[in-house]
């Protein structure tokens, strides 16, 4: 059973019971709460420590149970190393960390979010907690039988978070709180089965932001037809299942009249690759190929939950990728919302379909500032850099480096990739004005060369997310399928740049 964690702010002097987590460095030192708390159990530590070789190296745990002389269940001894190195994704980590080695039995829990030269910031407090948040997270609600020892576990723990300055805290608090929950959303929209999250099911959750002051809109297939997004719509049409256009606006922004920026996800709730058949080995996992939608949507959740003071619009197009008699085809030529003709080489190369007219849509009706674009779109992605970083394609330098900046804060980390004429040779058609792919080489440059004739002269920005997205491989934070990859980049993003 997933554990959820209920996070308290409290001063450092709060009482302690059931589990105790104190900070250490590489010194073994404790911050002035920590050894007072500690103080009845005299030198059991350092004996400990000793035994174990404990040296208080970043994220390593020790854990001292039923400690002689404090009437505690546990004390999780969490190292940090050099403390003054201590940035705020290592905290985040720390929290994780924590998180993960909470005992089966532990309900409440204190953690003394002190250094031992002195108390954390609200800030590196905050990341502690969100980092507990998004470690208890776990998709279990179609398991029918648990294990014997999720069986154990508590549904909820209650975690205070012994601070400073208390006030600070819980101000910081409630703003990273919104943004957990808008990377748990992320999270859980990717992990749902294709079979529960389809495209109009995807449109309906998208407008649950509506709670949180979200204006939502959806289009409908007659809409967007009328319209003549062809290129997102021939997608769709080899699936029983309507696509669908989602605007989100989040108008946050002192003045309401300033330009908003604009973020665009791709949402293919399911890609067989259409009549350009996918092999069937790991099929299932293109039940992922909506993360980026997904990420725009969580994105929108976190920038709502805490009220961010800047005008952003989030677009999602949502659509299902499947082979049928009504499919479109290799050699199919569709004429795309901005009027270029696109020849169809392969259907598999959906997702820049869905994108081209979604860009091109936002681009037109919002006259965003600038223009972002998350997408699982190439498999090349992959073999280039893996699935530590993100590609990055951008027409601007500045955005460039500002996304960079915001990868290196957060660990959410991005590459920039190259674009340019050179490469518009591999995607020109015979036929029509471009091709939707370029061939083997170059596959995530080409990708990114056929989006940017949809940006027009906006700052505009894509990052391919097929290795960050999905199925990604365990962290500190969570071992999660659907990590809620770029949520914390883009939060970032905006609120270092695009907030006053």
């Amino acid at each position: 059973m997933a554990i959820s964690p209920k996070i308290v702010i409290s001063d450092l002097k709060a009482p302690v019971n059931g589990i105790l987590v104190v900070i250490t460095n590489d010194d073994l030192d404790f911050g002035p709460a920590a050894k007072a708390a500690l103080k009845p159990s005299g030198d059991l530590f350092q004996r400990v420590a000793k035994i174990e070789k404990f040296k208080g190296k970043r994220n390593k745990v020790l854990d001292l149970a039923a400690p002689a002389g404090l009437k505690l269940e546990h004390v999780l001894v969490v190292g940090v190393g050099k403390a003054k190195d201590m940035k705020a994704e290592d905290w985040l980590k720390v929290g994780g960390t924590v998180m993960g080695r909470l005992p089966a039995a532990g309900r409440n829990v204190t953690v003394l979010a002190e250094l031992p030269g002195g108390k954390l910031s609200a800030d590196d407090a905050a990341q502690v907690a969100l980092g507990m948040k998004l470690r208890a997270y776990k998709f279990d609600r179609y398991k029918t039988k648990k294990k014997p020892e999720d069986e154990e576990k508590p549904h909820t723990v209650e975690i205070k978070l012994g601070v400073g300055d208390v006030a600070a805290a819980k101000k910081t608090w409630s703003r990273a709180n919104g943004v957990g929950d808008g990377i748990i959303l992320a999270r859980e929209l990717v992990n749902e089965p294709p079979n529960v999250l389809f495209p109009v099911e995807f449109a309906r959750r998208a407008s649950e932001l509506k709670k949180l002051g979200v204006q939502v809109e959806v289009l409908d297939e007659p809409a967007m037809k009328k319209l003549g997004m062809n290129a997102l719509l021939a997608v769709g049409q080899g699936s029983e299942r309507d696509s669908r256009l989602v605007v989100m606006r989040w108008n946050g922004a002192k003045k309401k009249s300033e330009t908003p920026i604009a973020i665009v996800g791709k949402g293919v709730c399911f890609d067989t690759g259409g009549i350009s058949i996918k092999p069937a080995a790991s099929m299932e996992d293109m039940k992922g190929d909506m993360a980026g939608a997904a990420c725009v949507t969580g994105l929108m959740h976190a920038l709502a939950a805490r009220k961010a003071e800047a005008n952003v619009i989030g677009v999602i197009g949502i659509v299902e990728n499947m082979p049928d008699g009504n499919s479109y085809r290799p050699g199919d030529i569709l004429k795309s919302y901005s009027g270029q003709t696109i020849e169809v080489i392969n259907t598999d190369a959906e997702g820049r379909l869905v994108l081209c007219d979604a860009l091109a849509y936002t681009n037109e009706r919002f006259k965003p500032k600038l223009m972002i674009d998350l997408a699982t779109l190439t498999g090349a992605i992959l073999v280039a850099l893996g699935q530590e970083y993100a590609g990055m394609f951008s027409n601007d330098d500045k955005l460039a480096e500002r996304l960079t900046e915001a990868g290196k804060v957060t660990g959410e980390h991005v590459w920039r990739m190259p674009l340019g004429p050179v490469y518009d040779k591999m995607i020109d058609s015979k036929f029509a004005d471009m091709k939707n792919t370029g061939g083997r080489f170059a596959g995530s440059i080409t990708a990114a060369q056929f989006l940017h004739r949809y940006v027009g002269k906006t700052p505009w920005a894509h990052l391919d997310i097929a290795g960050t997205g999905m199925a990604a491989h365990n962290t500190e934070i969570g071992d999660s399928w659907g990590p809620g990859w770029g949520v914390r980049l883009l939060n970032e993003f905006i609120a270092a740049h695009y907030e006053k």
